[in-house]
């Protein structure tokens, strides 16, 4: 009888494989094609490792700042376990398709447990073609000389997301420097209204054929007025003069922004989960 070893880690003789079972799933497998396809798999410039289980297509995992199961049946979830107990909890999230991550999480329940949150239920959203609303034109790209003036927007949307202080631990230095790389890389997004952010939103992720938004916030004293919608929208154009696929995901108990990603002309096609930790 064949018995299938426990997962093993790949490197870049594995790229080929790697990079066809991430293209079988491209909205989904976005956050993690887009390092592989920009720097590899060696785990030191990936800043993570990529796992499979009987062959990338069998089961594929990514375990670095995030763990994130791509593929695979029960036995390969329970080899993932197996590895991610064996290296300790490095991880901030559990993140992906719900039906790998919730089975993934209850292997790893015991011995990572408990964790802060559990968000069982986020649809996972994408837009083909041009949004259904007018975008907003006063929604443009930060310069990096209006970093200052955009971080408050940032932390307030990450504490309100997350529910957590992003600068708690190092005063906030690695989280500016995570909004800067996004600000030179032309991944953030906002309008100004006499120097103040009242819309802002990123491309957290950004593969071949998907981008992928995050942080999408209105100032309180905005919201009610349509900004999301046609802020969102002028992002999700921006992606599609790159030729990129907008897509996004959203806790599926946010009714107004579901609603309003609905109305841009975002629909489902699948359901992510997020365990935090």
């Amino acid at each position: 009888m064949l018995r299938v070893a426990g997962a093993r880690l790949l490197d870049d003789r594995h790229r080929s494989g790697v990079h066809d079972a991430l293209d079988a799933d491209p909205v989904a497998a976005c956050m993690v094609a887009a390092r592989v396809e920009a720097v590899g798999l060696d785990p030191w410039r990936l800043g993570g490792e990529l796992w499979s289980y009987g062959g990338p297509h069998e089961g594929l995992c990514f375990s670095g700042a995030n763990l994130v199961p791509l593929r695979g049946e029960r036995s390969a979830l329970r080899a993932f376990a197996d590895r991610a107990r064996r290296n300790g909890r490095v991880c901030s999230s559990l993140v992906g398709r719900a039906e790998l991550v919730l089975p993934l999480w209850e292997e790893l329940t015991s011995g990572w447990g408990p964790a802060r949150e559990i968000r069982p239920d986020q649809p996972l959203m994408a837009l083909q073609g041009r949004p259904a609303v007018a975008p907003d034109p006063q929604v443009r790209p930060v310069r990096i000389d209006e970093l200052d003036r955009y971080l408050p927007a940032a932390v307030a949307m990450f504490t309100e997301e997350v529910g957590v202080d992003p600068r708690d631990g190092d005063g906030g230095a690695g989280y500016r420097a995570r909004v800067a790389e996004l600000i030179t890389s032309n991944r953030a997004f906002a309008r100004f209204h006499e120097g103040q952010v009242v819309f802002k939103a990123e491309v957290g992720a950004l593969s071949r054929t998907v981008g992928q938004i995050q942080g999408v916030w209105v100032h309180p004293d905005w919201r009610g007025y349509g900004l999301g919608t046609a802020g969102t929208a002028a992002v999700a154009v921006a992606l599609a003069s790159m030729g990129r696929c907008a897509s996004l995901y959203v806790n599926a108990f946010n009714t107004p922004a579901r609603a309003a990603y609905q109305r841009v002309g975002f629909s489902q096609v699948a359901r992510f989960a997020t365990v935090l930790f």
